[in-house]
């Protein structure tokens, strides 16, 4: 009984023990869900319309596009370069777009267009394939090098490349489909732009359908959008292609080299800009002003609207001093007198021809043609190609042209006066071989020895500058400072010094190492220093012009685009003409100059008689013949000691009394031996005729008055 008793009482006091659990967890379940509901009651009355505004929260997120470059006009309005508009797909990543998402946009985008993937490498199908099959890529590691990797003694550098080495390019890559590869040639081209920056993912024969389904699927392809994109199109092909320079693509975008100096300027990495010549030189003015437009999108990145902000305005268009329809005259003669000139098997060696047409009173340059006989390594046939650079970047030996430097230094010198006379007949110098003019002319004066272009005037000249006496068969040590001198002098007139024209790149010429007195002889005459054509066409226009070196330029006007294709805007700059200097002299000693050029053209046997006789035109001038080495694309296979040539050269202005325009033409190499054509001349007479015959059809070329140009500029 007692025993029934005690097991009652301890049940009793189980029970009440497990009761006061019981009521102590629901005691603590209910302070946890008042707690609970207090704290969902706080976040919904307190803070609920914080949490609503971040969940709706958006961004504005500004992008710039791109816009057409400026256009380029002849003197005449005549469309040179223009802009092709192009259907064109573009991508803008945003700053916290992931890989994912673009790879996801990719494949989406690839279902709608055709992309090529010739551009994609074996590499990027690698990088490609282990993003689309990352537990296969892991499978190419062994459980060692996981281990390894788990240690710290590999890092994912390390893994990577173990992957990319074990990856089977003729079974695992060739899994990826024609469909995969178009993504990943998409995805290429998202994963090469920067973050808020437009890049091009296809511009190049992008259909109309393309570009229509595209369009109205981009609320599907975050980034994406459509445009209009543009490429360069040169009106007359070939023609100046080289001087007009080109831009970089979208892929190539902003040059390495300048990639700082450009970021600085408000580029973009993958703008397209000039990389040479005019695009280059004229950067700043050709690329325009870029549109902005502000994306605002929601947290996730999402576009909700897109605001026009600024709409742009493509670059200011430039006004250039060429003459197109006279260029393509030119260059039609130059290409017509190379092709007879080849004829002749003296003339192997022949492969080049260069003219400039220059207004000697302001710079402008009406003409700079150059061709060039070239192999096209595709089809192994010869053509014709433009190498109208070449006039201000190659350099050669130009013999006679340059005596009437040689004059005026003689003049400023004291080494002889206007009517000096000197006896024409070989120099026998002890130890040299005979050195002497084309033939003997026996006593003569300064204009005689311009008229019929005597060596041994020029040459005694310069001994008596440099302090020298001749005498037969004696040795003739002369001053050798008086390269200095000549060199100075000849500066003056733009030879051996930078024209200053407003391109980059251009040659100085090559001033001779060496000093030494039969070479000091050389360089009166033109066969030791080299110039390039646009040097002798400024040397020649500071003559015509009464002295004034007057800095080439070709470009004439920037004007502000508009929107008719081919109409011209306001002017906005005129290119004024620059003087660079006047040279050392009298106004009477440029005059006998000028004087003797006129009859080099038109009196008796001048040596450009026979080929200016009868022009109505007043030509007046210099014939060049000189003798050099060759120094072209074939001189390796002749080993050390390049084959004797001859250069042609010349250079005119016209009319005598009153010049408007000047000109220079140079054949390097023309022939080889003693005698050979006369390219040169022919070709300058062609092209004087061909200027003012086109001035007479009223296609007109404006100049300028010497006198109101100079008072303007001084």
């Amino acid at each position: 009984m007692l025993g029934s008793e005690i097991n009652l009482n301890n049940k009793k006091k189980k029970k009440a023990n497990v009761t006061t659990r019981l009521n102590i967890v629901f005691f603590v379940v209910f302070l946890l869900f008042s707690v609970l509901i207090l704290r969902l009651g706080l976040v919904q009355i307190v803070y609920g319309d914080d949490f609503k505004r971040e969940i709706e929260r958006t961004e504005d997120i500004t992008v710039n596009n791109p816009v057409p470059r400026g256009k380029m006009f002849d003197r005449n309005g005549k469309i040179i370069v223009d802009n092709t508009p192009l259907n064109a797909i573009t991508y803008t990543k945003f700053q916290d777009t992931s890989t994912e998402e673009m790879l996801e946009t990719a494949e989406r985008l690839a279902l709608l267009i055709d992309k090529d993937t010739s551009k994609v490498r074996e590499r990027d199908k690698k990088d490609f394939w282990i993003l689309k099959n990352p537990e296969k890529a892991k499978e190419k590691i062994t459980k060692e090098e996981w281990d390894l990797y788990d240690q710290d003694e590999l890092d994912d550098k390390e893994l990577y490349k173990l992957q990319l080495e074990r990856i089977d390019v003729k079974k695992d890559l060739a899994s990826l489909s024609q469909q995969d590869l178009e993504t990943l040639a998409i995805f290429r081209e998202f994963n090469s732009g920067y973050a808020l920056t437009q890049q091009i993912v296809k511009n190049d024969n992008v259909t109309p359908e393309e570009f229509a389904v595209v369009s109205e699927n981009l609320e599907a392809l975050p980034g994406v959008d459509t445009t209009t994109d543009w490429e360069r199109y040169y009106a007359f092909g070939n023609t100046l292609k080289t001087v007009l320079g080109n831009v970089t693509s979208s892929d190539e975008g902003l040059p390495k080299d300048k990639l700082e100096e450009y970021l600085a300027r408000d580029y973009s990495r993958n703008d397209r800009v000039g990389k040479s010549y005019i695009e280059l030189q004229y950067e700043d003015v050709l690329h325009g002003q870029k549109g902005k437009v502000k994306n605002i999108t929601d947290k996730a990145g999402k576009i909700l609207t897109t605001e026009v902000i600024s709409e742009g305005q493509r670059g200011k268009d430039l006004v250039l001093t060429i003459d197109m329809e006279l260029q393509l005259e030119i260059e039609k003669i130059l290409e017509e007198e190379l092709m007879i000139a080849k004829q002749s098997p003296k003339s192997a060696l022949l492969d080049r021809a260069f003219v400039v047409l220059m207004d000697p009173h302001t710079g402008e340059i009406l003409t700079m043609a150059g061709k060039q006989i070239a192999k096209n390594n595709e089809t192994n046939k010869q053509e014709m190609r433009d190498f109208a650079l070449g006039n201000i970047t190659t350099s050669y030996a130009v013999g006679s042209v340059v005596k009437g430097a040689t004059i005026l230094t003689g003049y400023n010198t004291g080494a002889i006066k206007p009517g000096s006379s000197q006896f024409d007949a070989p120099l026998l110098i002890k130890n040299t071989p005979p050195k002497s003019s084309w033939k003997s002319f026996g006593m003569i004066n300064d204009l005689r020895a311009l008229q019929i272009s005597s060596n041994v005037y020029m040459w005694k000249t310069v001994i008596e500058m440099a302090g020298g006496t001749y005498a037969p068969n004696r040795p003739l040590p002369l001053d050798l400072t008086a390269f200095d001198t000549m060199r100075q002098s000849f500066s003056q007139f733009g030879l051996g010094t930078k024209t200053g024209i407003d391109l980059p790149n251009e040659s100085i010429g090559y001033a001779g190492p060496l000093r030494q007195s039969g070479l000091l002889l050389d360089l009166a005459i033109g066969q030791y220093d080299t110039y390039t054509v646009m040097q002798l066409a400024q040397y020649i226009s500071t003559i015509a012009n009464g002295g004034y070196r007057v800095q080439p330029h070709i470009v004439k006007e920037i004007r502000e685009p508009v929107l008719e294709n081919n109409e011209l805007g306001p002017i906005i700059q005129e290119i004024a003409p620059n003087i660079l200097n006047r040279i050392d002299g009298k106004d009477e000693w440029i005059d006998r100059v000028q004087e003797g050029f006129r009859m080099v053209m038109q009196v008796g046997d001048g040596t450009g008689v026979n080929t200016f006789r009868g022009a109505e035109y007043s030509p007046a001038g210099k014939t060049g013949t000189a003798e050099a080495f060759y120094d072209g694309p074939e001189r390796k296979k002749f080993g050390k000691i390049p084959p004797e040539v001859m250069n042609l050269s010349l250079v005119n202005y016209a009319p005598s009394d009153n010049p408007e325009v000047a000109m220079a033409v140079m054949v390097p190499w023309a022939y080889q031996g003693n005698s050979g054509s006369a390219t040169a001349n022919i070709i300058g007479r062609r092209v004087m005729d061909t200027y003012f015959n086109l001035k007479k059809q009223d296609h007109t070329v404006e100049t300028k008055d010497v006198e109101q140009t100079y008072e303007a500029t001084e």
